[in-house]
């Protein structure tokens, strides 16, 4: 896949709420002031694991062409001490090249197919 791919995670029925429109914000936009992405296959499942081990409906990750994003994008370090882009504005839709389920096999997320 290509090096401009990051991705976003997203529980399904939050991301239906954004069908149609032109661009997609998380939840957590207002108090964090920006959208949390990841970069790379095994990270995705690292933090879908951190942050959604509890969750137990289904969970969505869009697949982003960080080139074709109209919102800033800044590579910063989190708690862990990795680096994680971050995109400072809406995500346009035109961005995401693709949506993914993500699967889970007892107690474990990994990516799975396209529903694009």
């Amino acid at each position: 896949m290509s090096m401009n791919i990051i991705y976003c995670l997203v529980p399904k029925r939050y991301w239906e709420q954004w069908a149609g429109r032109d661009h997609y914000l998380p939840r957590d936009y207002e108090q964090e002031g920006f959208i949390h992405a990841t970069k790379g296959d095994e990270l995705l499942e690292v933090v879908a694991n951190r942050v959604y081990k509890a969750f137990t409906d289904e969970l969505l990750v869009l697949v982003v062409d960080e080139a074709k994003t109209t919102s800033p994008i800044k590579y910063e370090q989190a708690k862990d001490g990795l680096l994680y882009p971050h995109i400072y504005g809406p995500l346009n839709q035109d961005a995401i090249m693709d949506i993914k389920k993500m699967e889970r096999n007892s107690d474990h997320w990994t990516q799975g197919s396209s529903i694009r």
